[in-house]
């Protein structure tokens, strides 16, 4: 049997938080520009219309679209700005949600229903009136992180409060330690180590020293307690690897060995 249309099956992936900003323009015409400046139009504000319209539209758009999943929306806001040189109303419109798939069909229909409402309230006033350029501006989570639209020249600077704050270790130094039989054997790369030291030196931090070891507890036990007793300790150490469930993988178990505290929750957060 065959099945042209179907929705993603999206059950494996994980719940995170995710934020789509979209946008668009109304070219509205001098005589329509200046009854929405003046508070002068016949049916109404459209601006304040079409905030209510792009609400609507965005919390509406798996019944709109066909394979869109339905979302919980967390949060839905959007910007209007007059553009009098082009005699235009530019829309934009942000949603955000904690789901296991984007939200941007939520924020594109937004837009959508926003740029519609306009157009209707000033349709009695102008007739030759002209939609374009929706389009996406900005998605945010999943497994692209932060993607920019490449055709987007130019983003305004309010968008830089929907960005994740970056995390700064400026100062702060840092040995890191990779366990790993084949990579220490040179079998295979220690792809692990070289990615955890690139997020370090992105986030500012000073790199003491990095050390790739055998699955080996007594091996890693005596490079911390080496590293703790120099002169001048690095401030934070990391590990990585050794911790999955196969035979070899006890760095957890040795690393309780030296007493310290574990912090429920933070190796889950990371």
């Amino acid at each position: 049997m065959n099945s042209y249309y179907h929705m993603i099956d999206v059950s494996d992936k994980l719940n995170s938080k995710r934020t789509a900003i979209a946008r668009g323009k109304i070219i509205v015409g001098a005589e329509v520009l200046n009854l929405i400046i003046t508070n002068q139009m016949i049916k109404g504000d459209p601006l304040r219309l079409a905030e209510i319209a792009a609400i609507m539209g965005a919390k509406q758009t798996s019944n709109l679209i066909p394979l869109c999943h339905p979302l919980g929306l967390d949060k839905v806001e959007f910007v209007s700005e007059l553009l009098v040189n082009e005699d235009a109303v530019q829309v934009y419109c942000i949603a955000t949600t904690s789901a296991k798939t984007g939200v941007e069909m939520e924020a594109l229909t937004g837009v959508s229903a926003g740029l519609l409402t306009i157009y209707d309230l000033s349709k009695i006033s102008e007739p030759a009136l002209k939609i374009s350029d929706i389009e996406l501006v900005l998605k945010i989570g999943g497994k692209s992180g932060i993607w920019f639209n490449p055709n987007v020249k130019k983003i305004p600077e309010w968008v830089n409060q929907y960005l994740p704050t970056p995390i700064s270790l400026a100062g702060i130094s840092i040995a890191t330690i990779t366990l790993s039989d084949r990579a220490s054997q040179r079998i295979y790369p220690d792809l692990s180590g070289q990615k955890l030291q690139e997020l370090l030196i992105q986030s500012g931090a000073q790199l003491v020293s990095h050390h790739l070891l055998p699955d080996e507890p007594e091996l890693m036990l005596k490079q911390l307690h080496q590293l703790m007793a120099a002169s001048n300790p690095p401030e934070v150490i990391i590990t990585t690897g050794g911790t999955g469930i196969g035979q070899r993988d006890t760095v957890p178990e040795a690393i309780e060995q030296l007493h310290g505290r574990q912090i429920p929750g933070i190796g889950e957060l990371l």
